[in-house]
């Protein structure tokens, strides 16, 4: 069976404006992310976790190798894939609804249909009372919550997700990810989704996709078997599953960061 994403001996050289010197971002990855997963990416810094993500996205240019989405080369941007960044990347004139329906107008969808979908998408980021305030009238989480709804109402086939809850407070961000895994089990979307943060690649994902320092590879693949009906920060409190898998994966990335030794 195809799967939904394949990336496949997949490398990536920039030049670093500073020094000149040519760097190596990514080195031969090859990753198959099948229709409907949610896969978390995680690793040390300067890993290459955001380059993957900008390439999946059709917004960086690859070196060699190629992406592959539904058995098509990936060669730019386009409706396919939806795109949430760590900023609050929505537009200040338009309310929240209008925010949400955007990329539905830019498609030609029928005014009533937008109403109706964006209506639904309001009520699942739980943003219902607030549709005619402006994003200057919002806090961090709720900006994020326009973002996720925006893409999500678009109806992208894969979400690509990039650091999205990095800038909000801690509580938060809880919230948020209880409510980002909720929208997992309402659409059942394909999600990649690029995080620092081991507790919330463990809480979210499928599985973890561990890339190694610099230059980045594949390090590891961990499945995450917690049902997501039970993916609550309440329950995750005291679930051994939980705590066995993130320190699978925190010592993973652990050992990238020290170099191989333990720390």
């Amino acid at each position: 069976m195809t799967a939904k994403i394949a990336v496949r001996g997949l490398h990536h050289e920039y030049v670093n404006p500073f020094t000149r010197e040519r760097v190596t971002a990514l080195d031969g990855v090859d990753l198959e992310v099948p229709e409907g997963e949610f896969l978390s990416v995680v690793g040390p810094s300067g890993c290459g976790k955001s380059t993957l993500l900008g390439i999946l996205a059709g917004l960086i240019q690859a070196t060699r190798g190629e992406v592959l989405l539904d058995g098509r080369p990936v060669v730019g941007p386009g409706p396919d894939r939806g795109v949430v960044f760590q900023e609050f990347a929505i537009l200040p004139w338009r309310t929240v609804e209008r925010n949400i329906a955007h990329g539905l107008e830019i498609q030609g969808v029928p005014k009533a249909e937008r109403a109706t979908t964006v209506k639904r998408f309001v009520e699942l980021v739980g943003l219902k009372g607030f549709e005619r305030k402006y994003p200057h009238e919002l806090s961090g989480g709720m900006k994020q919550r326009v973002a996720v709804a925006r893409t999500l109402a678009a109806n992208p086939q894969v979400m690509l997700m990039d650091e999205p809850f990095a800038a909000v407070d801690a509580q938060t961000r809880i919230t948020l990810q209880e409510e980002l895994n909720a929208i997992v089990q309402a659409t059942r979307k394909t999600i990649l989704f690029v995080t620092h943060n081991v507790e919330e690649a463990v809480f979210l994902g499928d599985r973890c996709c561990v890339l190694s320092r610099h230059p980045g590879r594949v390090k590891a693949l961990v499945p995450v078997s917690i049902p997501r009906a039970q993916r609550t920060w309440k329950l995750f409190t005291s679930d051994h599953a939980f705590d066995a898998t993130k320190e699978r994966v925190l010592k993973l990335v652990r050992e990238e960061v020290s170099g191989g030794e333990q720390v």
